[in-house]
């Protein structure tokens, strides 16, 4: 490692996920090497942090986990991120964000952006001010977008899909950890069409989604199995109980994801008809459903009603900002709506942005050496 290169921090997509652990000099580890030291930032709560999860927090009373979790947003993630650098010595560092990352980034440029040399986001650009129901009604039209196009891409996917939801309305079916499967939890598999080779991910499980049994059709285990590893709000806990309140404001969310996909008759499951999947909502159900949120719910329930949640954003100080940055806005992204990046980049100072429909969400892991390499250039003409 070259002493005399300058740092930048990772903050990964989330919220409650931890930093990579890279195998290889590759992707966007292998551009950002050149350049600078990395420093992987394992967000409070994830990777070597304390680690948040059912059983670590099984000892707290609900209004405990509750007061708790409050501290595992954005502004704290970022006040960790200063104590380090004031701790390492580091008079200024560059941030890379990626999705989350990218909203813990804005915070940081908002109330710390002395500390910052310059700043690097992908597919990470919230609104400064939109409700979680204006994140949700943009979102679910992506969604539905992207449930037109699998299902027109690929022949058979919407009756394999069907025959499905069929079946698990007749049967009570069981995933690898016990827990009872239902449509709802089906119809989530959708998060996975936000990324690049999600569509084809889906279609080749539901190649084998069935297995014949003495004369009877039953969904096979490898299948279950792939159902049961896409909750991964069931490992990353943080993701689930904070996934709404990363949007709010002063205002408290209402379980808005459960609220808004009321407008949306396409996505509410009726036997015998076409299934719909949904993206990256949170809803009430899963705290009663899946086996390691269920002692979460009250905690939840008590977080989805807070209405105090402090402001994230300082408009006045991103329309005065100076810290270089550069962004890549991903057009057809499913996760954060590029109507509402767009609008923030109109506000901010000092930023370029790469607007493209070449990738999705998860473009930095697909393609991150060519991504973060457009970027720097971005950034260098600032």
């Amino acid at each position: 490692m070259n002493a005399d290169l300058p740092w930048l921090v990772y903050l990964q997509g989330g919220p409650g996920f931890a930093a990579p652990r890279p195998e290889a000099n590759s992707g966007w580890l292998k551009a950002a090497l050149k350049h600078y030291r990395v420093l992987l930032l394992d967000q409070r709560g994830t990777g070597a942090s304390s680690a948040i999860t059912h059983q670590t927090l099984a000892s707290k009373s609900p209004q405990q986990q509750a007061e708790y979790l409050t501290h595992f947003r954005a502004d704290n993630i970022v006040r960790d991120a200063e104590q380090l650098r004031q701790h390492l010595g580091i008079d200024q560092w560059a941030l890379l964000g990626q999705s989350f990352g990218g909203f813990c980034a804005l915070h940081y440029l908002s109330f710390y952006p002395h500390s910052l040399s310059r700043v690097f986001m992908t597919g990470g650009i919230p609104s400064l001010t939109a409700t979680a129901d204006e994140v949700y009604q943009a979102t679910y039209k992506r969604v539905a977008d992207k449930n037109k196009a699998f299902f027109k891409r690929f022949a058979g996917a919407q009756q394999q899909c069907n025959a499905i939801a069929e079946y698990i309305v007749n049967n009570k079916v069981y995933l690898p950890n016990g827990q009872l499967f239902t449509v709802e939890q089906f119809q989530t598999w959708g998060i996975t069409l936000g990324g690049t080779g999600g569509d084809l991910a889906m279609y080749y499980a539901l190649e084998n989604a069935f297995v014949e049994i003495e004369g009877q059709q039953a969904l096979s285990y490898d299948f279950l199995n792939i159902m049961l590893n896409q909750q991964s709000y069931q490992t990353n806990p943080i993701y689930a109980i904070l996934h709404e309140a990363i949007y709010c404001q002063q205002q408290a969310s209402q379980w808005s994801a459960e609220r808004v996909r009321q407008q949306y008759p396409q996505y509410q499951y009726q036997r015998g008809g076409d299934v719909s999947f949904t993206g990256e909502m949170v809803y009430p159900w899963m705290f009663d459903q899946m086996t390691c949120l269920q002692p979460l719910c009250e905690a939840a329930h008590l977080l989805a009603a807070k209405d105090d949640w402090p402001l994230l954003y300082c408009a006045d100080q991103l329309a005065k900002n100076t810290v270089p940055i550069a962004a890549a806005v991903y057009v057809e992204d499913m996760y954060v709506e590029y109507r509402y990046s767009c609008e923030t980049l109109d506000l901010l100072a000092n930023a370029k942005s790469w607007q493209t429909n070449q990738y999705e969400h998860n473009g930095l892991r697909v393609d991150g050496e060519h991504i973060l390499e457009q970027l720097i250039v971005l950034a260098d003409s600032l």
